[in-house]
Formats: structure tokens, sequence, C-alpha cells
């Protein structure tokens, strides 16, 4: 059998799937992943995106903050690839339970999928840090400089900066449906960021998938791994 067989077995068995994806899941809809070798953290800026990405830097140098977000965070005409499609055909069978993603562009929403718990926030969420009130993602894309509320705030991306925490209620809910999946599937993620990474050690289960270009940090412990585009794998099952 091969793996890919393997996989399709699986999941035509399982009633109770969880997927824990990353960057490389929006890869195939064009959207540049982090830190593969052409990735954002390998391009040249005047501060390392990490730096540009953190709340200390949106604090102190907002305008340079959303100059960096409006080129290199929006990609608001991406459309959804065969992954993010096959999950939520997926929950639409009753299959998967949840798609746990660590991306913020919204696509597994597009694709169709309802219970997606989003560890890094989301770009089309956005509110006036003065009075909360929210906007979307392309009113940040068509402002110029820091983009302002009507009543004269900064309006802020719902997205999780480096020095901020991630939401504890999204955290709870995602420990909980890991600690419940028969299968869990993560596809497209280095699992280097952290905390984000470390949820997966909640798994409890024999059916630990990762499906990922490269080698991770967890192959080891997997119960089936296989290397390739995520979108393309998914597309064939």
């Amino acid at each position: 059998m091969t793996k890919l067989e393997q996989l399709k077995q699986w999941v035509m068995q399982s009633d109770n799937i969880v997927f824990f994806g990353g960057a490389g899941v929006s890869c195939e809809s064009g959207i540049p992943d982090f830190r593969s070798e052409d990735g954002l953290y390998r391009q040249q800026y005047r501060y390392p995106p990490e730096t540009i990405l953190s709340h200390r830097f949106y604090l102190h140098h907002p305008e340079e903050f959303f100059t960096f977000y409006r080129n290199k965070m929006l990609y608001l005409d991406a459309k959804p690839n065969p992954a993010h499609q096959k999950l939520a055909q997926w929950e639409k069978e009753g299959k998967l339970k949840a798609v746990i993603t660590q991306n913020i562009d919204g696509l597994h929403q597009a694709a169709g999928s309802k219970e997606v718990l989003e560890l890094h926030g989301s770009v089309h969420r956005n509110y006036c840090g003065k009075c909360g009130k929210e906007y979307p993602a392309s009113y940040i894309r068509d402002s110029q400089g820091i983009p302002r509320c009507s009543c004269g705030g900064r309006i802020k991306p719902d997205v999780v900066l480096y020095e901020e925490s991630l939401d504890e209620d999204v955290i709870a809910r995602s420990v909980m449906r890991i600690q419940e999946a028969q299968m869990l599937i993560i596809g497209g993620t280095s699992l280097a960021v952290y905390p984000a990474a470390g949820l997966i050690r909640f798994y409890q289960g024999n059916r630990l998938v990762v499906i990922n270009r490269d080698p991770t940090p967890q192959d080891d412990r997997a119960d089936l791994v296989i290397h390739g585009k995520i979108g393309e794998i998914l597309g064939q099952l």
C-alpha cells in the first residue's frame, strides 16, 4: 500500500479528523511563506520582518509597520486551493471536526470551512484601538499611512504580533479538539513557531499524519509522513 493509499484509507475510516496547518497550506494560493529559501524572512528590509511584525515596532513605528503590512501581509485576491477545498469538503461530510491554522489569510473560511481556529488572528478583522469600531481588510489596504477610524483612533489588524499572547480561548478550544481527535493531520508547517507548534503534543491517538514539503521535528513521531505540496496531495484524495 502506498502512503497516499494509506492516507485515503484512514480518512475513509475516520469521523473525527483535526487538521493543523501553517503557511505551506496557502503557498499554492500564491501567498509566500516565511521560512523557506525564497520566503519572507530571507528578503531584505531596513529591519528584519520579525522586528517589523512586533508589538513594540507597531507602537513606535506605525507608518513603517503599515507599509510593510500592506505590501507583504495582505493578499486579498488570493483564492482557496485544493487543500482548503478538500478540508471544507471533509467537514461537510462530517469527517473533519476542526481546522487549526497559523495562517491569517481567511482562505479556509473562503473555501467553506466553518470550524476554523485561527491561532494568529486574521487580516479580515480590524478594529479601532480607541472606540472598538470594526473595519474590513480592504479599508487597511486602501488607506494611506496609518489607518484611522472615524473617531481618530488608530486601526489595528487583529493579528498576533511578536511579543503578543495568543488568544486563550482559541488555545483552549484547539487543545480540546486535538485531544479528542481520532486522526490528526499536520500540513504545510515547519512546526518551528511556538507556542502554536507545541499544541500537537496533546494528540493521544495513533493516526498522526505529517504532510509537508520539508522534514519536520515531528516526522519521527508521526504514524505517516508524506513529503510534498499539501494541495497536490490532498487534491488526489
